[in-house]
């Protein structure tokens, strides 16, 4: 069991995991090189937990004590009890849910090891936004995706606003990052996936029209906000698919449009 230790310094270097959770380049940078990621709110440190994740220590205003005491009672991590203007002096905003968790890293599994057990596959590309990799990881737990690959240059599952938006649900679906764009791809091809570029396109076939919960492996291809997927990944796809349009709306939201797309993929796949 934890002990609870009260802490009035905001610059005490025990804090240090928790500082400044606003600078999003300088905890890009940290989080990764460090080995840790903050879990935020009573639901997600839970389901965190759940996953096999190890925590280093627990950030709480003294009220989250006895909600979170389950969970303490099973810790040997420190865990810090502060008011709540001194956390949001040491984060560098008001911490709503009133707990913050510090837990280490896994190591990430290969592509070609996630491939091997799966047949429903999301990959994205240059998706830097976090609160739309939080939603498509949602949606990709929720609609029964097997797996995500991550293009080098996709934003970090496990920052913060993205666990958040995800609701932990970015401990549900296990993910990998491809080395190289678009080669990387011809590895999941060759792992007997098809892959399918969604695009706005009016030259790519309606998701109806493919049937691809028909098709035994697919890899859905998602491309970032706004540019969509590059010309090299859409060259890279066997096939082009798009979700039809009403009352002139040209597209969706990434996030919103996984969705979508995700339910099509994984409806009635072969097997389930």
């Amino acid at each position: 069991m934890a002990d609870l230790i009260t802490v009035e310094d905001p610059d005490d270097p025990r804090l240090r995991d928790y500082t400044d959770l606003t600078d999003v380049e300088l905890r890009r940078r940290r989080e990764p090189a460090e080995g840790l990621f903050i879990a935020e709110g009573e639901k997600v440190i839970r389901r965190a937990r759940e996953a096999g994740y190890e925590m280093r220590s627990m950030l709480l205003s003294a009220k989250w004590a006895d909600v979170m005491r389950d969970v303490i009672d099973t810790l040997d991590a420190p865990v810090y009890v502060v008011a709540p203007e001194l956390a949001e002096r040491v984060t560098g905003y008001h911490v709503h849910r009133g707990a913050l968790a510090s837990m280490g890293r896994k190591p990430l599994p290969t592509a070609a090891g996630l491939l091997s057990g799966a047949r429903r596959v999301a990959v994205m590309e240059a998706v830097n936004d976090h609160t739309n990799i939080g939603a498509i990881f949602r949606s990709a737990a929720a609609l029964g995706m097997d797996a995500v690959l991550l293009s080098p240059d996709c934003a970090d599952p496990l920052y913060r606003r993205s666990v958040k938006v995800s609701m932990g649900a970015v401990f549900s679906v296990p993910y990998a990052r491809l080395d190289t764009w678009p080669q990387g791809l011809e590895a999941v091809r060759e792992a007997g996936f098809t892959l399918l570029a969604l695009t706005p396109d009016e030259k790519a076939r309606t998701l109806d029209e493919a049937a691809p919960h028909r098709m035994d492996r697919v890899a859905l291809m998602l491309g970032a906000e706004g540019d969509g997927l590059s010309r090299r990944a859409l060259d890279a796809a066997d096939a082009w698919v798009r979700i039809p349009m009403s009352h002139g709306v040209d597209s969706l939201n990434v996030g919103a449009a996984a969705a979508v797309a995700f339910y099509a993929v994984a409806t009635g796949r072969p097997g389930v």
